[in-house]
């Protein structure tokens, strides 16, 4: 009797009981999808391919970023979410706003440049075909997940995804000593922050008890007297891994080592691409799951960015022009000071409105285009003078003067001087960004580090209209190798990032307004 009696209830169904299952958004993921799928397609199908046909799979890592950077313009509306949780859909551990969509375009769009320039590099360096192109795709499809990511969890996979390959790309040039010992320093100084950043994530799990950014903050506004502290030593141990991404002083040690030890492309890769990572991932934990101690990171942040700019200007003045691979080491601490500029608009977003953090990453589109430029430059004038040293440049307006103007308008761009708008427009922006936020200290040494940079910049933009000198310690090289045109992916490469920088400059108000996007939805 008691059994028929429950048969109307078992007809009925669970109705009340929330669904366990989560629908997947494809579109939303396309980008990262297609990205890491290439990169197994890639790995799969250097198995089966000859050593005189290895050229074929760069092309085919080439069209496969193509097509998942194209994959972007369906979801140029934004407010797209997926793997929401059931009891709060508001909870999502993949998001594809307008922020995100903008950050995922600098890293797909900077792997394709990364690619294009290591199609000929992978050849004449003799590396491993398969292993080189599943490495640097498997470590953009981690980059591009990361802005996506909502939750501490993902952000930290995604970040180690991004991460981990590039260790082995670095390293990549079997039997050099500078390569080896750039991997290794790079793997053993992030493995440290990385480790350091968990702990971090599990101190801030114990006091709130849930991973998701929104959640996090909500919670964190009202902790318990007793776990304070350990919420906020939580706060402080998750930048840590970031701040090593983004090379901010005194994280800032293994970027000189390893960008002079690691090929080229790969150089310029983790320059731009990531230092990407790093400042989402900072953007992320700060100005949406940690506002509540606003309080702490913002004048460490503010710290940072002053000492960041200081020492990166301070030792790219020093390198000299005679020194061997003093080209790459000066573009390294370039780099170096840029993070600096970078830093202060997301300090300021303690201090004031949260919609300044669009300041960092317009300057990071803006630094993205103009420094993978100055790479593939340097990866053209490598292929002559394989030592990179300043005076290598000098007179390359003789030898090729489309690659000395191009080199010449991106660092001009890195200087902020007219021609190119783009890098003023972006200096002004993060200028504008510590002022409205009270940080009229950090405003100043802004702009003397600006004055201080201008003279290294120019400096090696003079050196490329200066007549050539004859080097008597190096070898003459042969007149056919002078005169070689240079390889298609190289001047794709070139050609590209000088048109971005030239359209970014024709029209830089395009990037502070899709670059703000919906981080903060009103």
């Amino acid at each position: 009797m008691t059994v028929l009696s429950a048969l109307p209830a078992l007809a009925a169904g669970p109705a009340r009981t929330p669904s366990l299952v989560q629908s997947v958004d494809w579109l939303a993921l396309a980008p990262v999808v297609i990205t890491a799928a290439v990169g197994l397609v890639v790995l799969v199908a250097d198995l089966f391919v000859g050593e005189e046909r290895k050229p074929l799979l760069g092309w085919i890592s080439v069209a496969g970023l193509a097509a998942a950077t194209l994959t972007l313009l369906p979801l140029r509306a934004g407010d797209r979410t997926t793997f929401c949780l059931t009891g709060d859909p508001d909870a999502c551990s993949y998001t594809a706003d307008h922020f995100t969509l903008v950050i995922q375009f600098l890293v797909l769009a900077g792997a394709l440049v990364t690619a294009l320039l290591s199609v000929t590099a992978v050849r004449d360096a003799r590396m491993p075909a398969g292993e080189y192109w599943f490495l640097l795709l498997s470590s953009a499809a981690g980059a591009a997940l990361l802005p996506a990511s909502r939750d501490l969890a993902t952000l930290i996979v995604a970040l180690e995804v991004a991460s981990l390959p590039a260790f082995a790309l670095v390293g990549m040039r079997r039997g050099d000593r500078l390569s080896s010992e750039a991997a290794l320093k790079f793997f053993l100084s992030s493995v440290t922050a990385t480790a350091v950043s968990l702990m971090g994530v599990s101190f801030v799990y114990a006091a709130t008890g849930s991973l998701h950014l929104t959640q996090v903050a909500d919670r964190l506004e009202d902790v318990p007297g007793q776990l304070d502290t350990l919420a906020m030593a939580g706060v402080a141990l998750t930048l840590v891994g970031f701040a090593f991404k983004t090379a901010a002083v005194p994280f800032h040690f293994w970027v000189p080592d390893t960008y002079v030890g690691a090929p080229l492309p790969i150089a310029g890769y983790l320059s731009v691409v990531g230092k990407a990572v790093g400042f989402t991932g900072l953007i992320l934990v700060t100005v949406i799951a940690f506002p509540a101690y606003s309080d702490i990171w913002g004048p460490a942040l503010a710290v940072l960015a002053a000492l960041t700019m200081t020492l990166g200007n301070a030792a790219a003045l020093r390198q000299s022009a005679d020194r061997v691979n003093g080209a790459v080491r000066l573009l390294a601490w370039s780099s170096v000071g840029q993070a600096g500029y970078l830093l202060v608009p997301i300090a300021a977003a303690a201090y004031s409105d949260r919609d300044q953090i669009g300041s960092t990453v317009a300057y990071a589109l803006m630094y993205a285009a103009v420094n993978l430029g100055a790479f593939s430059v340097a990866a053209l004038v490598a292929r002559t003078k394989p030592q990179q040293r300043l005076r290598d440049y000098r007179g390359l307006y003789a030898r090729r003067p489309l690659a000395a103007l191009s080199l010449a308008f991106f660092l001009l761009c890195l200087a902020g001087l007219p021609p190119g708008i783009i890098g003023l427009f972006a200096k002004v922006t993060v200028f504008q960004s510590a002022v409205d936020a009270g940080l009229g200290w950090l405003a100043v040494v802004m702009a003397i580090n600006v004055v201080i940079a201008l003279y290294y910049y120019l400096r090696w933009t003079a050196l490329l209209f200066r007549t050539p000198e004859e080097d008597p310690a190096a070898p003459e090289p042969a007149p056919a190798a002078v005169r070689t045109r240079a390889p298609l992916p190289v001047t794709a490469a070139i050609v590209l990032t000088a048109v971005t920088a030239l359209v970014l400059s024709g029209a830089p108000q395009l990037v502070l307004r899709f670059a703000s996007g919906s981080l903060f939805p009103q």
